[in-house]
């Protein structure tokens, strides 16, 4: 039995449709537009996956960052023996200022990682429209 080729997924299917010729219908064109698509969805997928190991990455580098500052925090109070000062309070408050900066600035990879993968995807779509009008101008003649 043949095994099917990885470069070409859908040469089987490729070589079934060109058995059957449909006047005005170019079938390596149509599949070489799916081949694409599907080029174009893993790409997606690719730039999604990459995003999102990021944005794990950055939340445990976050996570890491916050006990560690709790854990000097916590070691401070209970060394001093005394009722947490202002300064504790400034600890706390510049905190809470870091912990927000880095959610924006997980939510900015957030989107960056969106807007990447709706890029590849419109592009695609794009270059479906343009196929489609060739194959169109191409029946006309």
């Amino acid at each position: 039995m043949d095994r099917p080729d990885a470069a070409n997924p859908f040469g089987d299917l490729t070589k079934m449709l060109e058995q059957f010729k449909l006047p005005g219908f170019d079938v390596p064109a149509i599949m070489e537009a799916r081949r694409k698509d599907m080029e174009a969805l893993v790409q997606a997928n690719q730039t999604a996956f990459q995003g999102m190991q990021s944005l794990a990455q950055k939340q445990a580098e976050m996570l890491r960052s916050t006990l560690g500052e709790l854990q000097a925090l916590t070691a401070q109070l209970t060394a001093a023996g005394t009722a947490p000062s202002s300064k504790t309070a400034e600890l706390i408050q510049q905190s809470l200022h870091k912990s927000l900066a880095d959610m924006q600035q997980l939510a900015q990879a957030a989107y960056q990682t969106q807007a990447e993968s709706y890029a590849v995807i419109a592009k695609r779509v794009e270059e479906n429209v343009q196929e489609l009008k060739s194959l169109l101008q191409q029946q006309k003649k």
